[in-house]
């Protein structure tokens, strides 16, 4: 059955009903914009005034690479996936460092759901279950895959790219301005979409799509975790929201979204081979822990 037909079915026009979900995906997504703003100004702060020291950190972390890698990657954006897939590039630190930081970033899930509010507890579980997934993924790839670091002449930092839209790039405010329309556009976008296709489709079948309640569920959400930018943890985190996704399918998926990152890594590495080998890596944790998140009941 074609959506024009539920329209004619329902006697609603399209008009209307574009209309109707785009209010209601403006409400929702205009009571987070204050929150949006406040939090990528502490972290362009964060980033501007501290990121040089984190970038020494990281790099003399030795084999507590993955620990440091899991814990830096929390903090809610993709700057450190992109220092730490530029770091590996350049053989700084080890491939289990690479991979921790890529699965404990969330990119902007973290922020939206404390955005929402009543979602701390959430938000914790998230947190805690990514960086175990982090730490004994990247201690167990280190042991697999021994990889010889050794140091290189150009000495990389934080803002060594422009994803992190530090000072250098245009200033603070620019940045946090710039992170905020995007992420709120995002916000948006998939809003509305998610909203129309209720209205249009019905529950069941936006269910029946992202293989609601089936233990499948974590295949489909880490493929879409793939999708380098702030986009797959936007859209991830209002599928959990909105009870489309299980938290264990939504882990799965927030663990391969490593933002940016993923793009700096196929450019800055050569080795397709072995960009590829960890982006299999990275698939197969993230579905084997949104598989045993969802067999213990979380």
């Amino acid at each position: 059955m074609t959506v024009l037909s539920l329209y004619a079915l329902q006697d609603v026009g399209v008009g209307a009903l574009l209309l109707d979900a785009l209010r209601d995906a403006a409400l929702d997504s205009l009571k987070i914009l204050p929150f949006l703003l406040a939090a990528f100004l502490l972290i362009e702060l964060l980033e501007h005034h501290a990121g040089d020291k984190i970038s020494r950190f990281f790099r003399r972390s030795g084999k507590a690479g993955p620990l440091a890698g899991a814990l830096l990657g929390c903090i809610p954006q993709c700057g450190f996936s992109v220092l730490s897939a530029d770091l590996y590039a350049g053989g700084v630190i080890s491939l289990g460092s690479l991979i921790a930081v890529f699965l404990s970033t969330s990119d902007e899930a973290i922020i939206l759901l404390a955005a929402e509010g009543g979602h701390f507890a959430d938000i914790a579980r998230l947190l805690l279950s990514k960086v175990v997934i982090a730490l004994l993924a990247g201690y167990g790839v280190d042991l697999l895959f021994r990889k010889q670091t050794r140091q290189v002449e150009k000495q990389k930092t934080f803002c060594a790219h422009s994803h992190c839209g530090c000072e250098e790039h245009g200033g603070i405010w620019r940045a946090v301005l710039r992170h905020t329309a995007q992420v709120f556009a995002f916000v948006l976008l998939f809003t509305f979409l998610l909203t129309f296709g209720i209205k249009a489709l019905g529950e069941e079948r936006i269910s029946t799509l992202f293989l609601t309640d089936s233990v499948w569920q974590p295949l489909l959400t880490a493929l879409f975790g793939f999708l380098p930018n702030c986009a797959a943890s936007v859209l991830l985190t209002r599928l959990y929201l909105g009870g489309t996704v299980g938290f264990g399918a939504a882990v799965a998926g927030l663990c391969t979204s490593a933002g940016a990152g993923l793009l700096v890594l196929f450019r800055e590495n050569r080795s397709v081979r072995e960009n590829l080998k960890i982006l299999g890596i990275l698939y197969t944790v993230s579905v084997l822990s949104g598989f045993l998140l969802q067999a213990v009941g979380l």
